[in-house]
């Protein structure tokens, strides 16, 4: 098949880290759409001629899905439909509200698949999105997709995997025809990734100080993962204890973030700890570089490192990028075997029947062997995310699946009026 032009809408965009990736794998932006202004100003000062749009991605006014339909482009549809939509939902370190939250935006995002109707979908989130609490939520994902005539799979990829000195394990969704599936393969593993101490040395040494090289030596190891923070809490800081231990020990400083390089003035003496990173070797912690990933930030120190930290690194999005394109193009061999489907037997036991069932049903639609406190506590995690209504009638008790809690574009949805008492502190 003959290689094509492949154009790419992104929402989310952030500072540019998936857009660079992406740019390296042969998509060119039609547009990219971000809330925050100084990620905004980033994007423009590296591409000016990108179209970005700032603001809500959720507001027509500032894009409208339907007007990038393949009836509004001649009948092309756009290749590739990707994003970072926000994590708090969905971390770890935070409440894991889910449809919740309203910075949630990921089930909004699989709704306008419907519209954009894009040859491939690419989403990404944190590891938490993984983990059993939304077994539902992911599943009613999968669903919608499957309604839309896409196949879809979902992979847990390590930075580290694809050249990134960090851990950072982001969580990733991928979605295209069924056709073009059959061609679509995981980026393969790199190779082992650099140490801090080998990524950071020039940067280390660029004011002569003397200790760089024995620093490196410590810095042995990759680093942990970068943390961009929010705007509710204070300025620029490497992450939660755990991970300015892991700083710590690799000869890092995690509290806060430096101007310069070492050696430090009287003012701001280096700690026993050692040196702090500056925003340009946190960037490169990240995967950008002087070479193939030069990116300049615009704004201040803080705003810089949230920009940097709250990145999807560009080598992984480059990787994922090349891996779209050579499924869209035909360019690799079929897959072998199925899609890696992780199903949630009890959400799709409930939704499938649509009325009450015991716990004697569920059982015998899931084939599942349930303890009652386990069927309650897997019950309770969907409730985070579907109306559930219980029925306790004559002492049996029996579950029925509600409606969605999910921001889905609804006009009357609480989302909006959160998301307006928050607008200044969402990032």
């Amino acid at each position: 098949m003959t290689e094509q032009h492949l154009r790419v809408i992104e929402i989310c965009a952030g500072a540019g880290g998936q857009s660079l990736g992406l740019e390296k794998a042969g998509f060119e932006h039609e547009l990219a759409i971000e809330l925050d202004e100084n990620a905004v100003n980033t994007l423009r000062h590296n591409r000016p001629h990108w179209k970005v749009r700032q603001g809500d991605v959720a507001d027509l006014t500032v894009w409208n899905p339907a007007d990038y339909a393949p009836e509004k482009l001649d009948g092309q549809p756009i290749e590739l439909f990707a994003g970072g939509v926000p994590c708090p939902p969905f971390s770890i370190a935070g409440k894991q509200l889910g449809a919740s939250d309203e910075r949630d935006l990921f089930a909004w995002a699989i709704e306008q698949v419907n519209i954009l109707k894009p040859r491939a979908v690419l989403l990404e989130n944190v590891r938490g999105l993984s983990m059993p609490r939304f077994a539902g939520y992911r599943q009613h994902v999968l669903d919608r997709l499957a309604e839309f005539g896409y196949a879809a799979e979902w992979s847990l990829l390590e930075a580290s995997d694809y050249g990134v000195p960090q851990l950072r394990p982001r969580f990733v969704l991928i979605a295209m025809s069924p056709a073009d599936f059959d061609y679509f393969h995981w980026p393969k593993r790199i190779g082992d990734p650099p140490t801090v101490g080998e990524t950071l040395l020039d940067l280390m040494k660029a004011n002569g100080w003397d200790g760089a090289e024995e620093w490196a030596a410590k810095a042995n190891d990759i680093a942990p993962t970068i943390v961009g923070g929010s705007k509710k809490h204070g300025g620029a800081d490497l992450g939660p204890s755990r991970a300015k231990r892991a700083w710590a020990a690799l000869g890092v400083d995690a509290l806060g973030v430096h101007d310069q390089a070492p050696p430090y003035t009287e003012k701001r003496p280096m700690t026993e700890l050692g040196p702090k990173l500056t925003c340009e070797m946190v960037a490169r912690i990240q995967g950008w570089d002087n070479d193939e990933f030069k990116w300049e930030f615009t704004g201040k120190k803080t705003s810089n490192y949230r920009q940097i930290g709250n990145a999807f690194p560009p080598p992984v999005a480059k990787a994922l990028g090349m891996a779209i394109a050579a499924a869209l193009n035909r360019t690799v061999e079929r897959r072998k075997g199925g899609i890696d489907i992780h199903h949630d037997p009890i959400y799709r036991a409930l939704r499938d029947n649509g009325d009450f069932m015991t716990a004697v049903q569920i059982a015998e639609a899931t084939e599942l062997a349930l303890s009652p406190e386990e069927l309650e506590r897997r019950i309770s995690l969907l409730a985070h995310d579907f109306s559930i209504e219980v029925n306790s009638d004559d002492a049996l008790v029996s579950y029925k699946l509600g409606e969605f809690k999910a921001f889905l574009g609804q006009d009357n949805h609480a989302r909006h009026d959160q998301f307006e008492r928050y607008r200044t502190k969402i990032s």
